[in-house]
């Protein structure tokens, strides 16, 4: 897969999870669910070994089905939680089976 490119004016617009680069399973799995989830956004994927950056433009929505799906195996959204180390914009779970991360508030 390749990572879109988006232009630096618009990378203050970015959200979505850092995740930590010590397990590349888990790595994929959310790659390959952003891609899947987002099917029309230009996902950014900046990876620095340590960790990667998986960031759409204002919006980026992940499903526990997609990375179920990625992972090949049963993957609640909560066990996402110790490789994140941070992320960009708002997050919002709802529920057990979707997570979004925004830029502008949801009400």
């Amino acid at each position: 897969m390749t990572a879109a490119q988006t232009p630096a004016t618009d990378q203050e617009k970015l959200v979505g999870p850092v995740v930590r680069g010590f397990d590349p399973s888990i790595v994929d799995a959310v790659i390959e669910a952003a891609y899947a989830d987002n099917p029309d956004a230009d996902i950014v994927i900046d990876d620095h070994a340590g960790y990667v950056r998986i960031h759409a433009p204002r919006f980026l929505r992940i499903t526990r089905a997609s990375l179920e799906t990625a992972a090949g195996q049963e993957f609640p959204l909560h066990s996402l939680e110790p490789a994140l180390v941070g992320f960009a914009g708002r997050i919002r779970y709802l529920g057990d089976d979707e997570l979004h991360f925004y830029l502008d508030r949801e009400e």
